[in-house]
């Protein structure tokens, strides 16, 4: 999945939390540094950053973003004190996209590693 199609699932996904209660793109935030990301407010604003990378030996030029599945990565809800890192993991987790293979949180950063069944990912960090 391509950033700019994964920035439209994770609005799709955050709208429907009712925990959280805004979320839009950097772009409509003001934010015309970083092309792929959300704002989501939840009990504060975070800024979200999307970067992308095409599978192993796929080209720019080539690459079709269309939809591999399989069975959904597993996860389970935040807990308490888990902030933002931790509510947006599952969050991704808890739609259960057959797209999303593995969710890998950062240790020493705000961020995480989404792989995706067709070997690309995203990668995710707090702003």
């Amino acid at each position: 999945m391509r950033p700019a199609r994964f920035v439209e699932f994770v609005i799709g996904v955050v709208k429907n939390r009712s925990t959280a209660s805004h979320v839009q793109t950097l772009a409509d935030a003001g934010d015309t540094k970083h092309p792929y990301g959300v704002v989501v407010t939840t009990d504060r604003e975070v800024r979200w950053q999307f970067l992308g990378q095409l599978p192993e030996g796929a080209k720019h030029e080539n690459f079709s973003d269309d939809p591999v599945t399989g069975a959904p990565a597993a996860g389970d809800a935040p807990q308490p004190g888990e902030g933002p890192e931790g509510w947006m993991a599952a969050t991704l987790l808890q739609a259960e996209h057959p797209e999303i293979a593995v969710v890998e949180r950062w240790s020493t950063q705000q961020g995480m590693t989404i792989t995706f069944h067709n070997g690309a990912r995203i990668f995710a960090r707090v702003m």
